[in-house]
């Protein structure tokens, strides 16, 4: 069964290293007969969650503040998996990326009992560094928000070496975002 995929892009280089895993993971999802819909965080106008806890009152546009995140909303909804994409910035996400993803709240917010809506996830990361230790904060982040939204790791393709567009130009880890979005099933 053809599964929907939501891709929040945290990149703001419209054709960089990022962008290119993307591309790959893409078509090797779109091969398996999956729907993907991406979202260039970066070119959108969204801003900050506010912590004020007063979304969840209106299903279509949940939280407090109406910005472009109303166009997320209804595809994050229905999607069964969500792909965080980022490049490596300070050993953590965009603040493009987490920006957006703080505001997901909102949707939480639409169930009396503060249920997060259940999703399968991916994470794809360009770097500069290219070492187990360099990605070890990530990876800590990823399991940790998994584990507390109670979603399910589908795989994570890191991709270190790259600091300028285009150094991940043949290099495997597009393969492997590839590979990854065809297991997607």
């Amino acid at each position: 069964m053809a599964k929907k995929i939501v891709i929040l892009n945290g990149s703001p280089r419209p054709r960089g290293n990022t962008a290119a895993l993307i591309e790959a993971f893409t078509k090797g999802a779109e091969q398996a007969g999956n729907g993907v819909v991406r979202f260039d965080v970066c070119k959108m106008n969204i801003h900050p969650c506010l912590g004020c806890c007063g979304g969840g009152k209106n299903p279509e546009s949940p939280c407090v503040q109406k910005d472009d995140m109303d166009a997320i909303y209804p595809h994050y909804k229905d999607a069964d998996l969500v792909v965080l994409a980022s490049p490596m910035y300070y050993w953590s996400l965009s603040g493009q990326l987490k920006c957006a993803f703080d505001r997901l709240f909102a949707v939480m917010e639409l169930s009396p009992s503060y249920e997060n809506p259940v999703k399968d996830c991916v994470l794809l990361m360009a770097a500069e560094g290219d070492t187990e230790s360099n990605f070890e904060p990530v990876r800590h982040y990823y399991h940790a928000l998994l584990e507390r939204l109670g979603w399910k790791d589908c795989g994570i393709v890191y991709a270190g070496g790259n600091m300028h567009v285009g150094d991940i130009a043949g290099k495997p880890q597009l393969e492997e975002a590839e590979a990854l979005g065809a297991s997607i099933r």
